[in-house]
């Protein structure tokens, strides 16, 4: 889940050297947190949140499959 995170907010941003994706497995399932540039994160939200709605959604249905709760968090 960390690797399509990070493949699509590559593909997205101006800086991909500054994309970070960490996982944090807990008791409510796992964290996924992006963080990006500054002047990027406009991008990685997209225009009233679609992007990041996308993002979400997919990794919702990743998290389906494997029987456990993602959310994606953007620093």
């Amino acid at each position: 889940m960390k690797e399509l995170v990070e493949y699509i907010a590559k593909a997205i941003v101006n800086a991909p050297a500054n994309v970070v994706v960490t996982e944090e497995t807990g008791e409510n399932g796992i964290l996924v947190k992006l963080e990006v540039a500054p002047d990027d994160k406009g991008r990685v939200i997209g225009k009233q949140g679609r992007v990041a709605e996308a993002m979400r959604t997919l990794l919702r249905v990743l998290g389906a499959k494997a029987g456990t709760r993602v959310t994606l968090e953007i620093v």
